[in-house]
């Protein structure tokens, strides 16, 4: 453990002052959950969970920090009478982050999150304004890609259909195993969008073949890429209080692998990550436990990155402006519900 410790930041590891490395960027926000309620508080279960996790990663081969400038910032809570406002104030929150001088790991909170985060993306150095440059990598019991949900076009279960719609140039997706007929059609006419099904991935006797081609397309990417993990991804046992817990998901060390292989990409930059939908367990803390391990070997596989020479900072002069883009008007350009 750290010499000084501090249980209300992420792994009790106090922010430090000078050039932030990695930011840890809360965000209590749930106004479209549809099942299970809790996600606003995940966010702050998990980092105190974080305080239970062990600092040393094997593949890194040491503890964390690893020399890095980490600052776990306070919760965000938006302020704003309406949906798409909010989505505003977290666009703004996040935007200052996605600097290309830092890592930002951003903890939710409702998968709703992911659109204004890529929106935020879009100014990064390496993406300079043009999203078709950026592919975002899901793990996911749903495929999120439908129109809207009760007539909400931004419910949690459209993140990834309006992150697309912002011009994301490509979807990698696995352990998606809850979907609709809009969103099978959407999968098979999208050519962007690329889906690894769990009941593929998880077959008992052909699995491993499907997993390893999972595998592969992660080592085939290219440019920028922002993760996306929402824990409902793994198997319901892992995970039993997010908010739409489903059965037959990715195992612990499925979702340790995905990261571990697509940070260890060299032709990729991954430039942010998100964990999702955690909701705070009362009997036991396993499922903010495992979004606080996960969220962890992300931080540690960045840093290896980092001392590897896969990821470098961006130069500010090189970044777009700041996004004048507001959600409060997306519905003059997202498909009709």
């Amino acid at each position: 453990m750290p010499e000084v410790f501090d249980g209300s930041q992420f792994l009790g590891l106090p922010s430090q002052d000078g050039p932030v490395g990695v930011a840890v960027i809360p965000l209590a926000y749930e106004l479209t959950t549809s099942y299970g309620m809790g996600t606003a508080e995940g966010p702050r279960a998990c980092i105190e969970a974080s305080a239970q996790v062990e600092l040393f990663d094997q593949l890194l081969g040491e503890d964390l920090p690893a020399g890095a400038r980490m600052v776990t910032l306070e919760d965000f809570e938006a302020q704003a009478p309406t949906l798409r406002l909010q989505l505003d104030e977290m666009l703004g929150h996040a935007y200052p982050w996605l600097n290309g001088q830092c890592f930002p790991l951003f903890l939710g909170g409702e998968h709703g999150i992911l659109p204004p985060i890529i929106q935020a993306a879009s100014t990064h150095p390496l993406v300079g304004g043009d999203l078709s440059k950026l592919t975002v990598v899901q793990l996911d019991a749903h495929a999120d890609l439908r129109s809207h949900l009760n007539g909400e076009i931004f419910s949690h279960a459209c993140a990834a259909s309006r992150s697309l719609d912002l011009g994301v140039g490509r979807l990698l997706q696995a352990g998606i195993r809850a979907y609709s007929s809009e969103e099978a059609t959407r999968i098979t006419s999208d050519e962007r969008i690329t889906t690894f099904f769990a009941r593929d991935t998880q077959h008992p006797h052909t699995g491993s073949k499907a997993w390893s081609e999972w595998l592969e397309e992660l080592r085939e990417l290219r440019g920028p890429v922002h993760f996306t993990l929402d824990i409902d991804g793994l198997d319901g046992a892992l995970v039993p209080a997010t908010g739409t817990p489903v059965p037959g998901g990715l195992s612990y060390w499925q979702a340790v692998e995905t990261i571990e292989v697509l940070f260890g990409n060299p032709n990729i930059t991954v430039i942010s990550a998100d964990v999702n939908e955690i909701t705070p367990q009362q009997d036991t803390p396993l499922t903010q436990f495992t979004a606080a391990c996960l969220g962890t070997k992300i931080l540690a596989c960045h840093l290896l990155a980092k001392r590897e020479g896969r990821w470098e900072k961006s130069g500010v002069g090189e970044r777009a402006s700041t996004p004048t883009y507001s959600f409060e008007h997306f519905k003059q350009v997202a498909p009709s519900p």
